[in-house]
């Protein structure tokens, strides 16, 4: 098996295939030797479980997952890739790499097809640029996997699994946790990656929820649409913000804040998940959204 956390080794290979690191796909290879195996086992890989890896680079954490998971299925966007890939993961056969953009996939087919009969979860170590676009697409299509371990900036995965209600809390933080429970895992200083970045990095884990944590009168989308003005213009409260967000007139939202019971000097930061779904019914149904049982 190629040792994959060897500098040498991984310029080498580069180097026979002429690959150089691009920019503008933001990559930065793993080489630290402790942090994959810790990805691997936190994910979950094991006998009997299909990993979907995005963004599999020379195939470092690859191997990791390929040595604990029944399958795993790789999708790289680069070109370039798939023959590194042919070498690096020779040993192998029980890994398939699938050529293709993952935000312009049918995600649910893909693991319909390579995944039968299996628990399936997703590892990746995402390109720092395109990490939320990735993440909603996995939760929105509520796809048919157990959690989501993934490598991301440290600033984003303290913003992903900030709580409602705290400063750090963001739309992203909200959306996420509508569909998972976060938590950070471990953090990974800049100088793990091939070529270092100018950020360290951290892992987070989304268990899936079986359910929203709130139930809503509402169609989800309002409730989107709804955290997203409301975070639009953070310096502004939670009342100006819909206004100017959502087009809507004043005393229409000051009437939902009321019956949602939010005072009308409150910012979005501040509010709880279940104060957003109090506040999506009020402003779009008049009804009253509850705790989810």
């Amino acid at each position: 098996m190629k040792d994959l956390s060897d500098i040498r080794e991984v310029k080498r290979i580069l180097s026979r295939h002429g690959f150089h690191f691009s920019k503008a796909l933001g990559q930065n290879f793993l080489i630290d030797p402790t942090v994959c195996p810790r990805m691997a086992e936190a994910c979950g890989a094991g006998p009997g479980v299909g990993v979907l890896e995005i963004g599999p680079g020379c195939g470092v954490l690859t191997q990791q997952l390929a040595m604990r998971a029944e399958k795993v299925v790789a999708v790289e966007l680069d070109k370039r890739l798939p023959a590194v890939l042919a070498e690096t993961l020779a040993d192998f056969d029980t890994v398939k790499i699938v050529p293709g953009d993952v935000l312009e996939m049918d995600v649910a087919s893909l693991l319909a097809q390579e995944f039968a009969g299996l628990r399936v979860t997703v590892c990746a170590n995402l390109p720092y640029y395109i990490t939320s676009p990735i993440l909603m697409k996995l939760l929105e299509e509520r796809l048919a996997v157990e959690s989501i371990t993934v490598m991301v900036q440290k600033e984003a995965a303290e913003r992903i699994c900030a709580q409602p209600g705290s400063r750090q809390c963001g739309a992203v933080s909200v959306a996420v946790q509508y569909y998972a429970q976060p938590e950070i895992l471990f953090d990974v200083p800049r100088e793990s990656f091939l070529p270092a970045p100018q950020v360290d990095s951290a892992v987070i884990r989304l268990a899936i929820r079986e359910k929203p944590p709130v139930s809503l009168a509402a169609p989800e989308r309002d409730f989107f649409r709804l955290v997203r003005a409301a975070f639009g213009q953070r310096r502004k409260t939670v009342s100006n913000a819909l206004c100017a967000g959502l087009s809507r007139e004043k005393p229409a939202v000051a009437a939902a804040l009321e019956q949602a019971g939010i005072p009308p000097s409150a910012r979005a930061e501040q509010l709880s998940m279940e104060q957003f779904g109090r506040l999506c019914d009020a402003l779009f149904v008049g009804g009253g959204a509850g705790i989810a049982e």
